[in-house]
Formats: structure tokens, C-alpha cells, sequence
């Protein structure tokens, strides 16, 4: 949609076949952003893309499993030759393992936590800061957890997985605060109706929580703000 508040602007969303990330994907192609959608399955992400052509909106999709770090360079590849930046770029995607005691916790699993929710969220901010250079407004938006902040029991290695996640985005936008435009936030959505949510409580009502489209709306008020860098809110807090 050419009339939006970030027409011309082109975003990249991990995460995007489903959840708070596909919800991010369709708010923003709504305001006029060419949304790049990132995410393992392929028709999942095909439908995120057909609901945001059917609405009148621009996408792109881009199957990518964030285990592979050559996908996300030869993603950033395709997007340096095409599009020539990256304004936004919301990291939504993550891997909930096994809720057990640490003493417990299944070392491969956790490996793959670690991989996708960690040494993925580097290797996107190597393969994309000389894109998001290029943006006279750019914006990183990394989505979050309480548990990140305030350990639980039973959720050591999602948890930890999160901490450092936060602690990675803290330090790149304290590096580039003053030699660059790009901007970062951590945002913690908070209980929310997601897959990943009915795996951590599946006696939960799914009615109980908010759907991912009240996120998404919370997030493009956000982005569509200049906030100060490093910047933490969690959904309960204005942006």
C-alpha cells in the first residue's frame, strides 16, 4: 500500500509463517512496507503472503531455516542486489525446547535453542547491518521473554537462550549508537496466543491470552516512533 507510514520501506521479518511474526508481516505490509517473510515452511509462509496481496499489500517470501548461516548471507545477498537496504528488521523467531530441570536438559535440544535463538540473531546482524546502514531510519526489533529477565524454574534453557539474545541486541545498539541511524528494541509480548505458548500450557484456554495481532499493533506503534536506543518495553507499557 503506497499511502502507509513506511511506503517505500522494505522489512524483514523472521518468524513470519506464523504467530506474532506473521501478524508483524501483515500490520506492516498494511502500512506500506515491503515485507520480506522469513520462516521453515514454505506454505505456511505462502498463505502469510496471499492474505497480504488479497489486502492490497507487497511481500516477499524467503524460506530460510536460521540453523543454516548461509541462508541468512545469501538472504542478505539477494536483498543487497534487489532492494539495496534494509529499513526494518524484526526477529521473531524462536525455539521453545523441552520445559525441564536444568540438570536435565537435553544437550541437543539445547543446542538447537541456542543456534536459532542466539548464533541466528548474530549472524542476521553481520549479514544485515551494512543493509540496515544504508536506511536513513533503521529499526531492529528483537522480541523477547520474561523468563529472559527473571529466571523460572523449568525454563533454564529457553531462558538462557533469551538472556543472551537480549544481552547481543543491548551491545549492537550501544556500538552503533553514534556511528549510525539504526535503532534497537527489545519488546517482551507477554502471554500471547501462539503455538509456542500452547506447547508451554496446553491446559491453558487459548481465549484467556491476547491474540498476536494485538503485538503486532503494539509493535508498528513502535516502529513508527523515533525511540531512544537501547530501548526494553515489555506489552503492558506505552511505547
Amino acid at each position: 500500500m503506497s499511502d502507509g507510514q513506511f511506503a517505500g520501506q522494505i522489512a524483514l521479518v523472521t518468524g513470519a509463517s506464523k504467530g506474532i511474526g506473521a501478524a508483524t508481516a501483515i500490520a506492516l505490509a498494511t502500512e506500506g512496507a515491503h515485507v520480506l517473510l522469513t520462516g521453515r515452511d514454505t506454505k505456511a509462509l505462502e498463505a502469510v503472503e496471499d492474505h497480504i496481496f488479497q489486502a492490497g499489500g507487497s511481500a516477499t517470501i524467503a524460506p530460510v531455516d536460521l540453523v543454516e548461516p548461509d541462508g541468512i548471507a545469501r538472504l542478505a545477498s539477494a536483498v543487497l542486489e534487489r532492494w539495496g537496504k534494509l529499513d526494518i528488521l524484526v526477529i521473531a523467531a524462536a525455539l521453545l525446547p523441552e520445559l525441564t530441570a536444568v540438570a536435565q536438559i537435553d544437550q541437543k535440544a539445547f543446542n538447537k535453542a541456542l543456534t536459532v535463538n542466539l548464533l541466528a540473531t548474530q549472524a542476521l546482524i553481520a549479514n544485515f547491518d551494512p543493509l540496515l546502514r544504508k536506511s536513513a531510519d533503521a529499526r531492529v526489533i528483537g522480541l523477547t521473554t520474561t523468563v529472559a529477565e527473571k529466571p523460572r524454574a523449568y525454563w533454564g534453557a529457553y531462558g538462557a537462550t533469551k538472556a543472551a539474545f537480549e544481552v547481543l541486541l543491548d551491545c549492537y545498539a550501544q556500538e552503533v549508537a553514534n556511528i549510525s541511524k539504526i535503532r534497537v528494541a527489545l519488546y517482551n509480548p507477554g502471554a500471547t496466543r501462539t503455538a509456542m505458548r500452547a506447547r508451554a500450557y496446553p491446559g491453558e484456554d487459548p481465549a484467556s491470552v491476547k491474540p498476536p495481532e494485538a503485538v503486532a499493533e503494539a509493535l508498528i506503534a513502535l516502529l513508527g516512533k523515533q525511540f531512544p536506543s537501547p530501548t526494553r518495553l515489555s506489552f503492558n507499557q506505552p511505547a
